[in-house]
């Protein structure tokens, strides 16, 4: 058959936020008029949702609904400095800081309802909208609460920082503690190899990650995704070429990038083991997704053919060489005359 299956598995590790260097965010949340709340940070949004999981943290930490949390200006001249989206940090930093400023916000309102109803802080809750003790018919709106607040003067607000205890690499032999929180993955991979084109077809992707407490589950499958998309371009396809130091891949027609047709079907098994040094428990999912896809795709090629491509990306002509050179090796050797 000129075309033949096989499966690869690899697994990885990745450390959350900056490495060897300390990370730090800040954040301000205010619960304002109507029982809406006002969230503050310089975030950066690069398409990795990270403003939809900001306003659910914010949302439970305060005891109001997603869609009542407004993430303001990111202007890191008129807002707390989040520093850059990289490192898988975005959850990890600034989710946690938002949560602690969220913490001081309704707990200033808290504060205020327990006086008025001559109860226990500790046994207010907030949820939905609503500010109630349980067992009691004790009960106001959010808004109702902001506004008892504001008459007895007292503003909703919290400021808050997370920032990790980290320490730099000892130049002389490594050690040290780079980073605070780290995340797991794990991923099979099947393939088709094509013995007389050398195309490899990737089949399907079983990836399986630890991403500390997910936040949003769907958010979490996609970046999982997107991350397997981008390493299976990277392992298969992009071949970035240069020539007296000038490129000879400047356009699509020769950097070739995965379409639609060659996604494969992924199968996200997520897996949550809370951090237990941040308020949230959560780590982070975005570029751990990438790490384990090409050596299982590697593996996977490895086990269809017997023949390992050791340089990206693994494309035909690279396939077809090595499986010449296994061919090669495989002969007889030519009697002497």
């Amino acid at each position: 058959m000129p075309k033949k299956r096989g499966r690869g598995v690899a697994a990885g590790w990745y450390g959350i936020a900056r490495t060897a260097t300390v990370d730090r965010a800040g954040a301000w949340a205010e619960l304002d008029d109507g029982g809406t709340a006002k969230i503050m940070t310089g975030v950066t949004e690069i398409g990795e949702g990270i403003l939809t999981v900001l306003a659910q943290i914010a949302a439970e930490e305060l005891g109001i609904r997603p869609e009542d949390v407004t993430i303001g200006d990111n202007d890191t001249a008129r807002s707390p400095e989040a520093a850059h989206a990289g490192a898988t940090r975005q959850t990890y930093m600034i989710g946690n800081s938002v949560a602690l400023a969220c913490r001081e916000a309704r707990a200033r309102l808290v504060d205020v309802v327990a006086r008025n109803w001559a109860v226990d802080p500790a046994s207010v809750r907030t949820a939905a909208g609503e500010v109630f003790v349980e067992g009691t018919n004790y009960k106001m709106s959010m808004d109702h609460a902001v506004e008892l607040c504001k008459k007895r003067g007292v503003v909703s607000v919290g400021a808050a920082s997370f920032g990790t205890d980290t320490t730099g690499l000892d130049p002389a032999d490594g050690s040290g503690r780079p980073w605070q929180a780290y995340v797991f993955g794990c991923q099979v991979a099947e393939v088709e190899v094509d013995t007389v084109t050398g195309e490899v077809q990737v089949l399907g992707i079983w990836a399986a990650h630890d991403v500390g407490r997910a936040v949003n589950p769907k958010g979490v499958e996609g970046q999982i995704e997107g991350g397997i998309v981008q390493a299976l371009g990277q392992g298969l396809m992009e071949d970035y070429r240069l020539e007296q130091g000038r490129t000879t891949t400047p356009g699509f027609a020769k950097y070739i990038l995965p379409t639609s047709l060659d996604v494969p079907h992924v199968t996200s098994v997520i897996v949550e083991d809370p951090d237990p040094i941040g308020p949230l428990g959560v780590k982070g999912i975005g570029e751990p997704a990438m790490v384990p896809t090409i050596p299982a795709i590697m593996n996977a090629i490895y086990d269809a053919v017997g023949v390992r491509i050791t340089s990206l990306p693994a494309t035909p002509e690279k396939v077809l060489e090595a499986l010449r050179r296994k061919r090669e090796a495989a002969a007889p050797p030519m009697a002497a005359e």
